[in-house]
């Protein structure tokens, strides 16, 4: 499978000039036979807590049906970023679309990010989700959930592409790029990470999107400047990486969650 990165220039909460950068990108992406194409975090906003403004109902998100419409006309998958509004609250959320319009992933943010008072405004999601692209099982995953390893765990058993969509400020690029890295190795699968660049909010983006394969070696990847990020999936690399070095069978799950229950009360 051929995955493109669209490393974007979000507009600050102007979704009508993000729409024309997006068609721009999935145009390229169509044209260097991309199958699928995957945005950054709340991709037509930017990283807001103003819900009231870019917030959408999902039965009548704009956003959806704008991802849709081009994932149809363009016939490729497409994975963004959007806000769900709910009854007093928000869902920061990841969808993925395939090329015939379908959701096949729809995935919310299971860590919001107190630091930036993103707990304030946004419900935690509960579970991991699974979808199917062109033979690869992918986990999608948002942002700070980069920072808890327990959760890429739980997905590799399943997945062999687990992709992370943010709006990773510069003043933390190092944690992005070490942290992508670490999840690979450990989990022994492919790791995606889509940011964006430009500026937003008083925020410095420097995007570092990146692709890296199960051996923690990053393949492609783009720093600063807008464009698409492409590497080549092979499902097989990991099935004959984690034969050969079969980390997952000496984990102790039973173990770890005796720990938890006895230390984080």
């Amino acid at each position: 499978m051929k995955l493109g990165l669209a490393q974007i220039d979000i507009v600050w909460e102007d979704k009508s000039k993000n729409k024309i950068n997006c068609i721009e990108l999935i145009n390229e992406a169509k044209d260097q036979n991309v199958d699928l194409l995957v945005f950054p975090e709340m991709t037509l906003t930017g990283f807001s807590m103003n819900i009231e403004e870019i917030g959408e109902i999902f039965d009548k998100s704009t956003t959806i049906d704008f991802f849709r419409k081009q994932a149809i006309s363009k016939s490729i998958n497409i994975g963004f970023g959007y806000v769900e509004k709910k009854q007093n609250t928000a869902l920061n959320k990841f969808i993925i679309i395939s090329a015939q319009g379908q959701i096949i992933s729809n995935y919310t943010k299971i860590h919001p990010f107190s630091y930036g008072n993103e707990t304030k405004h946004y419900s935690s999601g509960e579970e991991i989700q699974h979808c199917e692209v062109n033979g690869i099982i992918i986990s999608p995953l948002i942002c700070y959930d980069l920072r808890f390893p327990e959760i890429f765990q739980a997905c590799s058993y399943k997945s062999s592409l687990i992709i992370v969509i943010a709006n990773w400020p510069k003043s933390r690029i190092e944690h992005w790029r070490t942290l992508l890295k670490a999840r690979a190795i450990e989990n022994q699968c492919y790791i995606a990470g889509v940011n964006r660049v430009g500026s937003g909010d008083n925020l410095l983006y420097n995007g570092n999107s990146m692709i890296i394969n199960p051996y923690g070696e990053v393949i492609t990847e783009k720093i600063n400047d807008q464009g698409l990020v492409i590497g080549d999936i092979n499902v097989e690399n990991v099935k004959d990486y984690r034969i050969k070095f079969n980390i997952k069978n000496d984990r102790k799950e039973k173990l770890y969650i005796k720990l938890y229950n006895e230390f984080c009360k």
